[in-house]
């Protein structure tokens, strides 16, 4: 049934065709469709960051990013959904077109550049939550913010959003707003990090309890800037990594009429590249840091070489647009799967 309505959707604009199928699945939500449609992943729960995940498969922040969706979202089986970026105040994102299907590849270029109507709204959206699974809500920086100042844009959407996430990740790694993966490195990351670790332990205080920062970071990185980039995370004391976000490589989409294109490659083409990130991560970092892998899992096999490199959780997207709801259930039991070698 899934490839049918793909069909349908894949035949209209890619931004269109997005917004379309999120207003119909949350009208199918409202009207107690969607469990005649889907069946969802058997219970498996997993602990980490001090929570239960329902099962170990997860939406990737970028495809609800103003929380308008997320419960119906996570009727479709999903353990957790992470939505977002959220930015302090509201923003129009880059000019269309910004959004490409690259259907031979199994794969998509975005430059959307945080387009979101601003972290007060989200948060309204938030507190109407059904959703029993884990919620993370993703933060980044507004465009016209200056590098010098992006963590109080930061620690405003942490503030904001602090009572209302399960888990905050902080996106440094998005290719579409200037300036933004120059926060990874160095001193820049070391003081943004430093300063939301400051702001987590008053807000833990404030609201009695402690919500988990995790960073989520790009794939394009040697193994040097990954040593570094995973000795500052560690030495800020975060409590997860996210690995990956798009690369701005063009590997595996070279016949591609829209390889030219700006923006952030996910989907298949990305799944070696973001394993062999978390792989190196994982050298780094061990259990102490736990890591969600995300990039390019189109497939059982894909799943599990996420888990051998060392993630912990994973999350879904671009495969998700193209297989429907069985990927998440194929992950799932890749999952059980890969815990039942061990």
């Amino acid at each position: 049934m899934y490839s049918l309505l793909r069909k349908c959707l894949f035949a209209l604009d890619p931004e269109y065709s997005h917004e379309l199928s999120l207003d119909c699945l949350g009208a199918a939500s409202r009207l107690n469709l969607l469990d005649k449609f889907v069946t969802a992943p058997a219970n498996n729960p997993v602990e980490l960051f001090g929570m239960t995940f329902p099962n170990p498969v997860g939406l990737a922040a970028g495809l609800d990013k103003n929380g308008d969706y997320f419960n119906a979202l996570g009727q479709l089986g999903f353990g957790f959904v992470e939505i977002g970026t959220i930015t302090p105040r509201p923003q129009a994102g880059n000019p269309k077109p910004r959004l490409f299907r690259l259907e031979e590849e199994k794969a998509i270029i975005n430059r959307m550049g945080f387009n979101n109507k601003g972290v007060d709204y989200l948060v309204e959206q938030v507190k109407k939550r059904q959703f029993d699974g884990i919620l993370g809500i993703n933060i980044g920086k507004n465009k016209d913010t200056a590098e010098e100042d992006a963590l109080s844009d930061y620690r405003i959407c942490l503030e904001k959003a602090y009572s209302l996430a399960d888990y905050i990740t902080v996106n440094i790694s998005s290719p579409n707003t200037p300036g933004l993966r120059d926060l990874q490195f160095g001193d820049n990351l070391k003081h943004l990090l430093e300063g939301l670790k400051e702001s987590q332990q008053q807000l833990s205080v404030q609201h009695d309890r402690k919500v988990p920062i995790l960073v989520k970071i790009a794939p394009d990185m040697d193994d040097e800037a990954v040593v570094s980039v995973a000795e500052t995370i560690k030495g800020a004391e975060m409590e997860g990594v996210i690995a990956t976000n798009t690369t701005i490589t063009r590997d595996g989409v070279e016949s591609s009429a829209f390889r030219d294109e700006a923006g952030g490659l996910s989907g298949s083409p990305l799944t070696d590249k973001s394993t062999e990130i978390i792989a190196k991560l994982y050298q780094e970092l061990g259990d102490d840091t736990p890591i969600i892998g995300v990039g390019g899992i189109d497939s059982a096999a894909a799943a599990i070489a996420k888990l051998e490199a060392g993630a912990k959780l994973l999350q879904i997207y671009s495969s998700f647009i193209y297989q429907g709801p069985q990927l998440i259930r194929d992950v799932a039991d890749a999952y059980q799967s890969f815990q039942g070698r061990k």
